[in-house]
């Protein structure tokens, strides 16, 4: 499990990397990424809100963390690889096509 763990930060990590407007380092534990989305010019809440209704996909403000959240979101890697690979192309079409509320 820890192989397939690392397997799937990593394809969180590049994919998230390969957005527009966000940026991830990898994180050292836990099952979650908490990529930097102020190039994106959403807030976080607002784009996390906005990914789930338009986009199915589920991600956490980073607000909801601490006063210096802002700017992130938060989103699990606790899931398949195909499910991960998936929410990602989700959120690049999201973001592709939608302009920051």
């Amino acid at each position: 499990m820890v192989a397939e763990f690392d397997k799937r930060r990593k394809l969180v990590v590049e994919g998230l990397n390969r957005l527009p407007g966000i940026s991830a380092i990898v994180p050292k534990g836990a099952f979650y990424a908490f990529p930097n989305i102020k190039a994106t010019g959403w807030k976080a809440k607002a784009l996390a809100s906005a990914l789930l209704e338009d986009a199915g996909v589920a991600t956490i403000g980073g607000p909801d963390f601490g006063v210096h959240g802002e700017g992130y979101i938060r989103l699990s890697y606790a899931n398949s690889a195909e499910n991960i690979s998936r929410a990602l192309g989700r959120m690049g079409d999201f973001l592709s096509s939608r302009k920051a509320a």
